[in-house]
């Protein structure tokens, strides 16, 4: 009896452990793609940069590009959190 739940208890640590795996690389696989997409994002922005400030990188152009991306950044997470909390039936 004691020994049906210790095989039991293990299996289910087991099965736990693995999804907890699953979660964290599916987690991590995400997070790559999206970096991807945010560099590849990055190189279109600076060369839409360049067309309207020419192809000097000055310090008033670079804080312009910083602050845009900043706030675009901020306004997407933010629209992305309330989709979520949307669809978990939170909001």
């Amino acid at each position: 009896m004691a020994d049906t739940f210790i095989r039991r208890s293990t299996y289910q640590c087991s099965m736990s452990f693995k999804v907890e795996v699953i979660e964290k690389i599916s987690a991590l696989i995400t997070a790559a793609f999206g970096l991807v997409a945010a560099l590849a994002w990055n190189g279109a922005i600076q060369e839409l940069f360049k067309i309207f400030f020419g192809d000097r990188s000055t310090l008033a152009a670079m804080l312009v590009y910083a602050i845009v991306v900043t706030i675009i950044a901020v306004a997407a997470t933010i629209w992305i959190g309330r989709a979520a909390a949307k669809a978990k039936g939170e909001g």
